[in-house]
């Protein structure tokens, strides 16, 4: 058995090669995701990018591929034979990136051997070490990095690529024993709405893997709890020269209301398993304002109260303008994982041990964010999450490790083996 795994991890190896030159491809494609439009997939890049990956699931050799009314891209890898019968794996990743920064025009560089320093951008940009310490576990590494002017598209494009890149590998030799695999690339990930209309059942897996985390070794399960807030502020308008007990300014009151809300419950101020309000939005006039908050806590009574103290807060400012001026809407849009994910062990202990036979050390830690699987979780499908070995997502900054992608794909097929 060692022998016939260790001719299968240089067959592999070969096999990886065209890794990056498939996640240089992916990430020309501009797939941003747009919270205000009203389609689903929320931009038209998406949809050309999901027609890509059909195209080259098909040419893989994959089986059931498909486009489905909602932009989702699945297929499958059927099992090999004797096999039949073992529990159905998925592994999914996201077709869209953050709408935070342009994922238009990316011009990536390819860096052969990172040496540890500052790593210059453009004349103007820069990545220092000292703003981003996580620079130094990649020293020897090739990595990817922007031209400074756009995001790079890892996440969750990295994914897709370690995704693929295992795919081709099993269906290429399928002396490497597996039951069927099932994939899937989701979009609007990154504006929530990434499983709304996932047919769990449709897919057909007994567990699953979202391939969407950071640096090397990441096993992800305990994350937040997340809400988005929209408060509307009508104020009203009147000539500054007469405005004494007449104006209520909206501009001002929604600087009123942000400033009630703890500052040390920022982002910028808190780490592990601490939450904030996350303030993403503030534009308008003196008579109307909007304001959109993102509200995070891993602890779900935390989360709760997060919430509650935004809708007093709201109250009192209509109490004092003897008006309704604040209109707030929240909407929950997932929850922790980590009690649906515990319950299945096996899952985990089934990532642990396919990370160290590719030589990644596993590390588990509270993940500041979401991914897919925490819904899915919630949907019956337990779904961690996995490294994808990117770092500093959703900006300029953003970066990507070769070597650890070839590991997260390695992982990918060690995973699916039986």
């Amino acid at each position: 058995m060692n022998k016939e795994m260790s001719r299968e991890t240089m067959a592999f190896e070969r096999d990886d090669e065209g890794l990056l030159e498939r996640f240089l491809k992916y990430v020309s494609f501009d797939t941003g995701s747009d919270e205000s439009s009203d389609t689903f997939p929320s931009t038209v890049g998406q949809t050309v990018f999901a027609r890509y990956l059909a195209g080259e699931m098909v040419d893989l050799g994959m089986s059931e591929v498909e486009i489905d009314v909602h932009g989702y891209v699945t297929g499958t890898i059927p099992a090999t034979p004797g096999y039949e019968e073992y529990p159905v794996i998925g592994f999914i990743a996201h077709l869209d990136t953050s709408p935070d920064a342009s994922g238009a025009g990316v011009r990536p560089r390819v860096i052969d051997k990172y040496d540890g320093g500052d790593i210059r951008l453009n004349e103007e940009v820069v990545t220092r070490v000292s703003v981003f310490p996580e620079l130094s576990r990649l020293v020897g590494h090739a990595l990817v990095v922007t031209d400074g002017t756009t995001l790079l598209g890892a996440d969750d494009k990295a994914g897709i690529a370690e995704i693929m890149t295992a795919a081709g590998h099993l269906l290429r030799h399928p002396g490497v024993p597996h039951g069927k695999v099932r994939v899937a690339f989701t979009p609007d990930e990154e504006i929530g709405r990434g499983v709304d209309f996932f047919d769990v059942e449709r897919f057909g897996a007994a567990f699953a893997y979202t391939v969407d985390g950071g640096e090397e070794g990441a096993l992800e399960y305990d994350n937040f709890n997340a809400a988005g807030a929209r408060v509307v502020i009508s104020g009203r308008g009147v000539h500054p020269g007469s405005a004494k007990g007449k104006m209520i300014n909206a501009l001002q009151v929604a600087v009123e209301l942000n400033a009630f809300l703890p500052s040390w419950q920022r982002p910028e101020y808190t780490a592990g398993h601490e939450g904030f309000y996350h303030l993403t939005r503030l534009d308008g006039t003196v008579e109307r304002a909007v304001m959109n908050y993102i509200i995070r806590d891993h602890d779900r009574g935390l989360f709760e109260e997060k919430k509650e103290y935004l809708a007093r807060v709201a109250r009192m400012l209509n109490e004092k303008y003897g008006e309704r001026v604040v209109a707030l809407e929240t909407s929950d849009q997932y929850y922790n994982m980590r009690a649906s994910v515990e319950a299945c062990p096996g899952v985990l202990d089934r990532a642990r041990r396919a990370m160290m036979e590719a030589g990644v050390t596993p590390v588990t830690r509270p993940v500041r964010g979401g991914t897919d699987g925490a819904r899915l979780s919630f949907m019956g499908l337990p779904c961690p999450n996995l490294f994808t070995g990117g770092i500093n997502f959703h900006g300029r900054f953003e970066c990507c490790s070769i070597d650890s992608m070839r590991r997260a794909a390695r992982v990918i097929v060690n995973l699916s083996r039986a």
